[in-house]
């Protein structure tokens, strides 16, 4: 390979250090650690005997690249129902759909003023920003308009909005999707002052943002297969160590999913779960160097990890299973996974029919599809959490698109074509609890099961 001596960052790029030939350093750059990484490969040139290629162009700002925004989707869908405008409000950068709309966050510039977003249901998109946060915006590839004054702001945002008579904006009648609340009450007064009628961007936001693309498919399967592949060795782990007599805890098993995430360079968010006999019982436990439990024979064994591929375009791979440190399975145990199976069964059922049958769902119908059958078991009140969340590009696992949920909130927006979420249904007694949980893909076709079904108890001896 030849020597280069340009040196090139965007927000997120491959950067391979090759000494003689072989790579000896990759690691990933964006703006945040550009000075760092020019110091350490500056420190590497000089040493006259390590080569690097970094490959794409500085951005000093937001990448313009917008992988997770389709304006097409957002203005059909704007016309449809009769929405002039989506107006999309931040404030210290607090609205996580701003961010999803215009790129990647800078981790080191966060804009410390009011900002627009002006989408219209036909023509460009328009920014209004303070100048004070002008270099994080500089780069949107939108018209960006300035203010600094009040006045001037609520002058320029009325310009942008002439002639409109509705507007979208992140807003949930009586709060009841927070997921999607992040205008405060102010502002809302502030947009129908100028005379428009504000209705929530909840569906909105799905059909633009939520929906994956196929190369955010691809991630998220390939994921799926790799933490499917962790689980297993996971569970491995916990088998050969009991087998050996060797101590085995919560802890060290969670080490081990967590070096196995790095190796395959998988990126995740917190740490996974493994949970034992009690701790199982407690959907948000998480074990520690300082609190954790040893496992040994006769113990249930919950295991939830996630992942996907680095970059917020990539959708996480979500998963739980269960596993018992012994041969037969405890009939109390079997029981309970029986139960929480079925539920999981039954939602999966009612998305194939619903597509079978062209019917929309909510997110709250299919909450109570697994939420009914545990409460005719009589387990009701030990389900303590909705049925699934949003999986989907974003900053974080549990994304911004439908939840079902209508235990936590009323989660009113519907079930679309093209995108995904989890299936997650559990019960938690005093002495263990049972989790079972599968991601969904809803494709053109219907419901597609992306991750690994669990239909026995994973026996560890």
């Amino acid at each position: 390979m030849a020597q280069s001596e340009r040196l090139e960052f965007c927000f997120c790029t491959s950067v391979f250090v090759i000494n003689r030939g072989f790579p000896i350093l990759f690691f990933q750059v964006d703006l945040a650690d550009c000075l760092v990484a020019v110091s350490i490969l500056n420190t590497l040139k000089r040493a006259r005997k390590i080569y690097y290629i970094a490959r794409a162009k500085l951005a000093l700002g937001i990448t313009p690249a917008r992988q997770m925004f389709d304006l097409n989707l957002a203005q059909s869908y704007m016309l449809q129902h009769q929405i002039d405008a989506w107006i999309v409000y931040d404030f210290r950068g607090i609205n996580p759909v701003m961010w999803q709309l215009i790129g990647k966050r800078s981790r080191t510039r966060v804009p410390v003023r009011r900002n627009f977003v002006v989408i219209p249901s036909t023509g460009e998109p328009k920014m209004l920003v303070h100048l004070i946060d002008r270099n994080i915006f500089s780069n949107v590839g939108w018209k960006v308009e300035y203010f600094v004054r009040w006045e001037e702001m609520i002058q320029k945002l009325e310009e942008m909005i002439k002639g409109c008579k509705r507007v979208a904006m992140e807003y949930s009648p009586l709060g009841s999707i927070p997921a999607i609340s992040w205008v405060d009450g102010g502002t809302l007064d502030l947009v129908r002052s100028l005379g428009v009628e504000v209705t929530s961007s909840a569906d909105l936001f799905q059909v633009a943002v939520s929906t994956w693309t196929e190369e955010a498919l691809k991630s998220h399967l390939y994921a799926s297969r790799e933490i499917a592949e962790i689980k297993d060795s996971a569970f491995d782990y916990i088998r050969s160590h009991i087998k050996d007599g060797d101590t085995v805890t919560e802890f060290a098993v969670q080490e081990f999913i967590t070096k196995e995430l790095q190796r395959k360079n998988l990126e995740t968010e917190g740490r996974p779960i493994v949970a034992v006999n009690a701790n199982s019982a407690n959907p948000y436990y998480v074990p520690s160097a300082q609190t954790h439990c040893i496992i040994t024979k006769g113990d249930w064994v919950l295991i939830d990890l996630w992942a996907r591929q680095p970059g917020e375009s990539n959708v996480f791979s979500d998963i739980t299973w269960v596993g018992y440190v012994g041969g037969k399975v405890p009939s109390e145990h079997s029981k309970i996974f029986q139960i929480v199976q079925e539920a999981r069964d039954l939602v999966i059922k009612k998305l194939e029919d619903a597509s079978d049958n062209a019917e929309l769902l909510h997110g709250w119908e299919l909450d109570m599809v697994a939420r009914r059958h545990i409460e005719e078991k009589g387990y009701g009140e030990y389900f303590t959490h909705r049925t699934g969340h949003s999986l989907g590009p974003g900053a974080v696992v549990h994304a911004l698109g439908v939840n079902l949920d209508n235990l936590e909130n009323h989660d009113t927006r519907n079930i679309i074509t093209g995108i995904g979420f989890s299936i997650e249904p559990g019960i938690y007694l005093p002495k263990f609890g049972v989790r079972l949980e599968i991601n969904v893909y809803m494709s053109k076709s219907g419901p597609k099961v992306t991750s690994p079904i669990q239909n026995d108890v994973v026996k560890l001896i």
